[in-house]
Parts: C-alpha cells; sequence; structure tokens
C-alpha cells in the first residue's frame, strides 16, 4: 500500500472567502503531511459543480483511495453528500461517510428525525408555527437546517416562546432555512468518536467551559466563537478534558449515548457529536457531524492528542475504516 497516490478531496472555493470555507485548506495541509508521513503519495483535488471534469481527473489519477474533505459546494451545504455519491458511482474507496450517512446527518432535522425514532434523547423541535406547539415558558434556538461550523448562529437565535418573534426572526433571516428546538440550558460537550479495524472509539470528552459570560447573555458556540479570534466570545470559550475522572457516571452515559449514534447513521473513520446536559444531569443530542474539522486548533485534533495519539496514527485508523 505504501508509496501509491491519495487524492485528497476538498471543495473549490468560492471568490472572496470567508473564514469557515477557507479552513478547508489548512484541513488539507495537515492530512497530506499526515499521509505523507505514512508513506503515500498525495495530490489535491478541488471539487465543485463539474463533476464530469472531478470523474475525470479521478479516472486520470487512480488513487489508492480518496481522503474526503469536501464541506459544501459552491457555498451550498445541502449538496456536501454529492461528493461520496460521485466517489461510490466511480468505486474509488475514500474516506469518512458514505453519502447516504452525509445526507442524513447533514440535514438536523431530518436527523433529529431518526434519533426520535431510535429513542435517543434531542431537545425537541417545531414543526408548526402556532401558539399549540411552542410552550410560552420556554426558550428556543434557530438553527440553519444545512449550514455546518456555527454559521447563521449568534446571540439573536435564542427566542422566546412566542411564534410572533420566531416569525420575526424568520423574516429578518430569510437567507437561510433554519428550523427551530427547545434550547437546553446547561452543561456542553463536543465528543469525537475515530473509527478503526477495532471499531469506533470515543475518544475523551471535552467540555466547553463558558468563562465570564454574563448572566444575560446565551452560552452559545455562535459563528465569532468558532472564528473570530478578537472576539469576547472566542476567548471565553475553552474546552476543559477529565470527565472521565472527575464523573464516571456522566462520562459513561455519554460514551454509550455516541457509540448508539454511530451506529444508529452507520457514521465512518471519524465523526464529533454535540450534545447539552441539562441540570438534571439528563444528556441531549444536538448535532451530529460526520466530517469534523481536522486542523490541528479544532477539538477532533485535541481530544487525539488527549487519547495520547500521534496524528498519523490517527489517519491510518481513518483508513482502515474505508475497508471495515
Amino acid at each position: 500500500m505504501k508509496n501509491q497516490k491519495v487524492v485528497v478531496l476538498i471543495n473549490a472555493l468560492s471568490p472572496n472567502a470567508d473564514k469557515d470555507e477557507l479552513d478547508v485548506l489548512d484541513q488539507a495541509l495537515f492530512a497530506e503531511g499526515a499521509l505523507e508521513q505514512l508513506g503515500y503519495q498525495t495530490e489535491r483535488l478541488f471539487m465543485n459543480l463539474n463533476l464530469e471534469k472531478t470523474k475525470a481527473k479521478l479516472k486520470q489519477l487512480k488513487p489508492l483511495f480518496v481522503f474526503n474533505l469536501v464541506e459544501s459546494l459552491e457555498k451550498d451545504a445541502t449538496l456536501i453528500h454529492l461528493a461520496p455519491s460521485l466517489l461510490e458511482h466511480l468505486s474509488i474507496p475514500f474516506t469518512g461517510c458514505g453519502s447516504e450517512s452525509m445526507f442524513i446527518t447533514s440535514n438536523k432535522t431530518l436527523t433529529k428525525k431518526m434519533l426520535e425514532a431510535a429513542g435517543l434523547p434531542t431537545p425537541k423541535q417545531i414543526y408548526q408555527l402556532k401558539p399549540n406547539g411552542i410552550d410560552a415558558d420556554k426558550l428556543y434556538i434557530a438553527k440553519p437546517i444545512w449550514e455546518d461550523a456555527s454559521v447563521g448562529i449568534s446571540d439573536e437565535n435564542i427566542l422566546p416562546g412566542n411564534p410572533n418573534a420566531i416569525q420575526a426572526f424568520l423574516e429578518n433571516h430569510s437567507n437561510i432555512e433554519y428550523f427551530f428546538e427547545e434550547f437546553i440550558e446547561g452543561r456542553e460537550f463536543n465528543i469525537s468518536v475515530l473509527g478503526g479495524k477495532s471499531g469506533p472509539e470515543v475518544l475523551p470528552i471535552p467540555e466547553i467551559i463558558f468563562e465570564n459570560f454574563p448572566a444575560e447573555k446565551p452560552k452559545i458556540i455562535g459563528y465569532t466563537a468558532k472564528w473570530d479570534e478578537s472576539s469576547f466570545e472566542y476567548q471565553n470559550t475553552n474546552r476543559l478534558f477529565g470527565l472521565e475522572t472527575t464523573e464516571v457516571e456522566l462520562a459513561e452515559k455519554l460514551r454509550q449515548i455516541c457509540l448508539q449514534t454511530w451506529d444508529l447513521f452507520g457514521l465512518k473513520g471519524y465523526a464529533r457529536i454535540d450534545l447539552r446536559v441539562d441540570e438534571n444531569g439528563n444528556p441531549w443530542i444536538l448535532e451530529i457531524n460526520a466530517n469534523p474539522c481536522l486542523s490541528p486548533d479544532a477539538g477532533f485534533y485535541a481530544a487525539t492528542q488527549k487519547a495520547g495519539y500521534l496524528f498519523p496514527a490517527v489517519m491510518n485508523r481513518i483508513i482502515e475504516d474505508i475497508w471495515n
């Protein structure tokens, strides 16, 4: 397997790309370095909606496998599944989730319906903006159905249980397709899972610590907290590991939920599952990221380091899961 060509497939960037879109370049560079340490030759290929061009280039390169980092096409996250779909069509092995898992988990409302059907805990979502469908005593959060990387999320997305307030939000944010779910006030955990020939492994569990947040400020990871290094939110949200030692029962409960989620959606390679734990100690699954960021400043990498893994070994596990 050594010294053979691996294509690192990423989405073509739009003009004037924002930080969240440019991040895929850092991921590609990092992945290429680890692959080369494992003895592979790498070639980067940019994918857009000209699928015939991508198809022809892949046929020309004849890669041993493709390392799929495509996050969207032409800034449209609804098309994320086209990369694994094309690779499946060409019968080219590739890392990460298949087209079905990628499509389902990138559609947050569909994800929640599957979680509910499986009996896994997820915050209740609003299906109709009618008074009897909304609890006036609860808060709700507006989330983009398709977007990732906290795109479209800010403090103003936290809304009271009032149909008029929710309708006003929709009218003021018509550029993104939103849905609404009950806002869980509590502790937040972003948990990474790594695949491989021995099956999925839940990596050390980090809690997101919201430091110095005023009482009235929502404790959420919005766009600024994720991408604006000069912002209060970015500078005051940190990861804290050690739950497995300090709260053994909770850590095991979260671990089991993550493994059940991995199996339910047929995840492969690597994934991240975001959860909140309410004041009664009940976990709630917020989102599933089937292709989390691999950059060295991201949560997945931090969890692998806490587990004591060198990143080439992590990459080898991800590659193993192609054929697992």
